[in-house]
């Protein structure tokens, strides 16, 4: 367990698969209107994911409100997903995930974590560059475009 300003972080047990899964849909929602469809997190196959990734929560009085998926890769700790309920945005949750990942990747003697989002989530890019990642490039999907973003650590 991890604990930066009285906020717990801790691994999520495979049988919260569940919440995982719920917490994630209601952070995506607000994206459906700006993609017109769903983002990938809302539909992932939450089942697979807890095989191969990692995934680290906190609780709140109504449980989980937020998480972040990571992975670790030959050259990074990837982020797979952060999502903050929408009910626990502007709680700095979000802040201090992303200050747990990169203790987990300097734990894990790796000096970079790398992430991508779709190019019409501008807030989270915002988001993300306000936390030191640039971009290193953008890539073409069938129905997106990835912004694929990457930090240094020191």
């Amino acid at each position: 367990m991890s604990e930066t300003m009285d906020i717990v972080i801790r691994r999520a047990a495979r049988d919260e698969m569940n919440a995982v899964r719920a917490l994630t849909r209601r952070a995506y929602q607000p994206w459906v209107a700006v993609l017109g469809r769903e983002p990938l997190p809302m539909s992932a196959d939450y089942a697979a994911a807890f095989e191969l990734h990692r995934f680290d929560v906190i609780d709140a009085e109504a449980g989980i409100c937020a998480l972040i998926e990571t992975q670790l890769r030959a050259d990074s700790l990837w982020i797979e997903n952060i999502a903050v309920d929408p009910a626990a945005q502007g709680k700095g949750y979000g802040r201090v995930l992303f200050g747990h990942a990169e203790q987990l990747a300097r734990e894990c003697g790796l000096g970079r974590l790398t992430l991508y989002t779709n190019k019409l989530m501008k807030k989270n890019i915002a988001i993300y560059s306000a936390r030191g990642y640039t971009i290193d490039k953008e890539e073409r999907l069938e129905h997106a475009v990835a912004v694929h973003m990457s930090k240094v650590l020191d």
